[in-house]
């Protein structure tokens, strides 16, 4: 993540989207969750944040910069990661967030995990918390799986259920192209029906060593994501744009998470111009990159 000290008492930050280059669902834990094998990448698409220290109120009070659907209550995950904080540290006072929503809202974008991760480093930082980027990353475990990876440097093989995080170096000099459709995909009953299917007898893909962004792409060619066999069935709109995103020369055309965003991979700056593809404004599509983010704080 980001971070700009802006003022006493007050800092800025940038929370990145992320996607997974591919995504495995291996088996269901004793625990209830999933265990995966993963490439995630972060990318250059941000909520920007605004935390400011108050002493006036508890907890962490929200105002949006932008209309949105988010919600702003204990279940906002820039909530419950403040709550977090102020139990574990007995932290007196509250947070005033100003956040500008630029990731779209359950995508497979892993847009909330970003900001409740970027809650955990802006009360690290304002409250003066005794904290790394390693038990940051353990906090954020206890209120979500894709939340640790948000401590790394932006790439890095997830495992477990997001707690087993191992930092890669995989080329990064592509281009993505993200479509998000205006779709409620169930991510609890995607795993259900993915857990019908699911042995304890599956080998982990490796992937190979990758020098270059053709490299890359071909070794990410040999496995998917599991979730594309669900959803591709159920939603028509998904299989047409990953069939536009490689009419349009993208090289891999996958889901992220569990969707519904889809990502389009090119070795060369594509040539899709502006806010929607195919003429569909229900489409989003913006066109990123990958980032490398800060191993320490400012």
């Amino acid at each position: 993540m980001f971070v700009k000290k802006i003022a006493s008492g007050q800092v800025a930050i940038g929370a990145p989207a992320k996607i997974n280059l591919f995504l495995e669902v291996l088996d269901r834990r004793d625990d209830g969750y999933h265990n995966i094998n993963s490439l995630f990448q972060a990318v250059s698409l941000f909520d920007r944040l605004q935390f400011r220290r108050t002493r006036d109120h508890m907890g962490a009070a929200i105002t949006l910069t932008r209309p949105s659907e988010l919600p702003t209550d204990e279940n906002n995950l820039i909530v419950k990661a403040f709550d977090l904080l102020r139990d574990r540290f007995d932290i007196t006072g509250g947070l005033d967030v100003e956040l500008e929503k630029n990731i779209p809202i359950a995508a497979g974008l892993a847009g909330g995990s970003a900001d409740g991760a970027a809650t955990i480093l802006a009360g690290a930082i304002l409250f003066d918390l005794p904290l790394d980027f390693a038990e940051m990353a353990g906090l954020g475990l206890e209120l979500g799986s894709d939340l640790p990876f948000f401590f790394t440097h932006g790439q890095a093989l997830v495992s477990g259920r997001g707690e087993v995080v191992q930092e890669t170096s995989y080329p990064a000099d592509y281009w993505l192209v993200l479509v998000t459709p205006d779709l409620a995909v169930s991510t609890a009953e995607a795993y259900a029906q993915l857990s019908l299917r699911l042995t304890k007898s599956r080998i982990p893909f490796t992937l190979e060593r990758c020098d270059t962004p053709h490299e890359l792409v071909k070794s990410l060619g040999l496995t998917g994501n599991d979730f594309e066999e669900v959803h591709l069935k159920s939603y028509p709109d998904l299989r047409r744009i990953r069939s536009e995103l490689l009419d349009r020369g993208a090289l891999l055309a996958r889901i992220s998470g569990s969707g519904p965003s889809v990502f389009g991979f090119y070795c060369d700056a594509p040539d899709i111009d502006g806010g929607n593809l195919a003429g569909r404004a229900d489409w989003r599509t913006t066109t990123v990159r990958p980032v490398t983010l800060p191993a320490r704080l400012p």
